[in-house]
């Protein structure tokens, strides 16, 4: 049997704020009911989520979680980042709702992905689909780059945000010298991507000084491009503020 669909079912404390935030992202409304009660469906394209309205709902507290498998997740994350940015001015990276940038994961065979984590708490996890994708790459030589490896899967996979930070640093302070210049980039701008999430604006700044201050070449530009438009992502988002 095949051509069955699944339609995630979600928390949120408020229909209005979840419907709100999706419409932003360029979803369009299917459903709305308020009783017996509220619950509102959603849908991009083939993408479809539903979400029933809690009283007193905490989206800090929920366990709420999906995944999604698309067949290109960088356009799905720029399409969801423009949207972020003409209702805000600037992509969402910290807090709730907020959105993490494509990466490849080792705990998913390196399958490349981001997560939506809305209004609701609940973490809207969108991956290549394997079946249409090359998701092969080849395993990091340095230091540096091992940790940050395990810190995208503590960050961006599980959630812990400290301790992802608490990895990366410690190998920034012991690797920084000798790393590739690649690696060192990277993981300098995920470094400002997690002391965003962790409310750090100031750490942020550094790391991100210390990557337009990084010398590159054209070659190590381009291979840096997504990188380097994540750090002008975070640095509008540290000086836009709340």
């Amino acid at each position: 049997m095949s051509g069955e669909i699944t339609v995630p079912l979600l928390p949120c404390r408020s229909i209005d704020e979840i419907a709100d935030f999706y419409e932003m992202l360029g979803f369009e409304r299917t459903y709305w009911q308020t009783k017996p009660y509220p619950c509102v469906g959603l849908r991009r394209e083939d993408f479809q989520l539903q979400f029933f309205g809690l009283d007193g709902f905490d989206p800090e507290a929920s366990y709420g979680s999906c995944v999604v498998l698309v067949e290109d997740t960088m356009a799905l994350y720029e399409a969801f980042a423009a949207g972020m940015r003409a209702v805000h001015g600037k992509v969402l990276v910290a807090g709730i709702p907020r959105m993490t940038r494509p990466r490849k994961r080792k705990n998913t065979g390196n399958a490349a992905g981001f997560s939506v984590v809305d209004p609701g708490g609940n973490w809207i996890r969108i991956f290549h689909n394997t079946d249409t994708a090359d998701d092969s790459t080849d395993e990091p030589t340095s230091q540096l780059a091992k940790a940050m490896q395990n810190a995208v899967v503590l960050g961006d996979s599980k959630g812990d945000t400290r301790q992802a930070a608490r990895i990366l640093d410690s190998a920034l302070n012991r690797h920084r010298a000798s790393t590739p210049v690649i690696d060192l980039v990277e993981a300098l701008v995920y470094g400002a991507e997690l002391s965003m999430r962790l409310g750090d604006r100031a750490r942020a700044g550094v790391l991100l000084a210390e990557v337009a201050a990084v010398e590159l070449t054209g070659e190590q530009r381009e291979n840096l491009s997504e990188a380097l438009a994540n750090a002008a992502n975070l640095e509008q988002a540290r000086t836009a503020g709340d």
